[in-house]
């Protein structure tokens, strides 16, 4: 760990002032860049430093961006193909450009290691190009109207049609790629999409959408079919009540999905609520390959991801060895600095969660777990908020939160099991049903897994944390509802329009 100074925000080639971004000031909401009432720093985690004065949006340019998006949202559900992938392409083009100045923009306003905001802005520039590839595949098809009687002469066929105006929220832990999730998959099918980035880490979102905007128009389109609104709960409430959208597109937690659902409805709307994610170690697993999945995948993005390991389900013959090939591991993690190459974990988003987690581990050994690797931070200094280290529970009591609940900390909590079967119920005796992952060298546990476990994803042999952008992703129970994906996302955001015809007219 070293006590290096921050850099400063990438800039633009031709902006020498520190602190500038590569885009308009203000917020984008129409065919501009408007003015907004207010600014709030975004602060680097590690530091404390500030990165940039961020636009702070209110309610008012909120319904100035709900208009703007229902004023346009037939002219965007009528874009050509040709147009839609061609703004998508150009996006994929911009972002490309600058993908190391996004990776430093990402490092700063988020902290995490530069290890994963690499990943983070190869997996946008993945979910764009599939996107745009996936205008070219949206389709119907016919039907057989005929299979009755009273078909006889009709011709019949489904289109996809554009659900309408988007409201896409997404969390701060990769906001460039949550925003990627919800920005290319409306354009794609067609809908205007209001895009409201978490307060924290409105940046790199904003100069998305900058960029998109400019494709966008470059193509022939609106740059008024991608806006973004900053602001508080009033802000997003707005946003997401209007009867006249078509859906929400969430990511965030449970306790605000629901009430979003509840505030929303009847209007479609689409959760990715995170989980507590687990990996099962069975009796025939290869132990290494397990141990090493669990560092990976428990402590990537600091712990910071929905669906990082959190808890590990041992069956009890190969406890010893799984810890055993566990601990020298957890050793070699490099804790601090997250411009550095070799750091894997860093500070939390903000000292509020970094005291929650801390509160956890405690309740937890205080309830009688086993603290096995400390929740050591980085050395204690003025100028820098605490870092919560790699952290390893054993043997939690039912009941703790740190086990029942998402910790999104650099924390993993192991309990032993009699055998598999057990394991199985234990992944299920959740609330949360997103990833779950399973070692093992047994084919027929691997496909009980896939039969039994009650998630959206079981992973077989890799970490829980995997994801492929272009596969269907999301859960069930109360990790969410829909699929994200931008094959499966426009799914989402489209609804089937039958046609129905009689060539000619019947007479009585």
């Amino acid at each position: 760990m070293t006590d290096q100074q921050p850099t400063t925000p990438p800039e633009p080639a031709d902006q020498s002032q520190p602190g500038k971004l590569p885009f308009p000031t203000g917020l984008p909401i129409g065919s501009e860049w408007v003015a907004a009432p207010s600014t709030a720093p975004v602060h680097f985690p590690y530091d404390g430093s500030v990165v940039a004065e961020a636009p702070v949006g209110d309610v008012d340019l909120a319904r100035q961006a709900l208009e703007n998006a229902l004023s346009v949202r037939f002219e965007v559900g009528r874009l050509p193909s040709h147009v839609r992938r061609s703004a998508l392409q150009g996006a994929l083009s911009a972002v490309r450009d600058q993908r190391d100045a996004f990776v430093d923009l990402l490092i700063l306003e988020t902290g995490k290691p530069l290890v994963d905001c690499r990943v983070e802005v190869e997996r946008t520039l993945l979910t764009l190009e599939t996107a745009a590839e996936e205008v070219a595949r949206l389709h119907g098809e016919t039907v057989p109207l005929d299979l009755l009687p009273s078909g006889d002469g009709l011709m019949g066929f489904w289109v996809r049609k554009p659900i309408g105006v988007v409201i896409g929220i997404a969390g701060f832990n990769y906001p460039l790629l949550l925003a990627s999730h919800k920005i290319a998959p409306a354009l794609a099918a067609g809908c205007p999409i209001i895009v409201k980035p978490a307060p924290q880490t409105p940046l790199a979102t904003l100069w998305l959408v900058h960029l998109v905007r400019e494709a966008l128009a470059g193509a022939g389109g609106p740059a008024s079919a991608v806006q973004l609104v900053t602001g508080g709960v009033d802000v997003g409430s707005t946003l997401t009540t209007d009867p006249r959208i078509g859906a929400v597109s969430f990511t965030g937690s449970a306790a605000v999905g629901h009430q979003i659902a509840r505030d929303a409805a009847p209007t479609k709307v689409l959760l990715e609520l995170g989980s507590n994610s687990a990996l099962v170690v069975a009796a025939d697993a290869d132990i290494p390959a397990a141990a090493d999945a669990v560092v990976r995948g428990g402590y990537y993005a600091s712990g910071q991801a929905c669906i990082s390991v959190q808890r590990v389900i041992v069956v009890e013959s190969v406890r010893a060895p799984f810890l055993a090939e566990l601990t020298p591991r957890l050793d070699q993690l490099v804790v601090g600095d997250p411009r550095h190459p070799e750091t894997r974990v860093s500070a939390l988003i903000d000292d509020r969660s970094t005291h929650r987690v801390h509160t956890w581990i405690n309740e937890a050994i205080t309830a009688g777990a086993t603290l096995a690797h400390p929740a050591h931070s980085a050395a204690d200094t003025s100028t820098r908020p605490e870092i919560v280290g790699p952290t390893v529970l054993l043997d939690l009591p039912h009941g703790q939160l740190a086990w029942d609940e998402e910790i999104f900390g650099p924390v993993i909590a192991i309990r032993s099991v009699p055998d598999i079967a057990t394991a199985f119920r234990t992944v299920n005796a959740s609330r949360y049903g997103l990833h779950a992952s399973v070692f093992t060298s047994s084919l027929e546990t691997a496909f009980d897994a896939i039969d039994q476990l009650d998630v959206g994803g079981v992973v077989i042999n890799e970490v829980p944390g995997f994801r492929s952008d272009v596969m269907p992703y999301g859960g069930v129970k109360d990790s969410g509802t829909g699929r994200e994906g931008p094959r499966f996302a426009i799914e989402e955001l489209t609804t089937t329009r039958m046609a129905i015809i009689r060539p000619t007219p019947r007479h009585p």
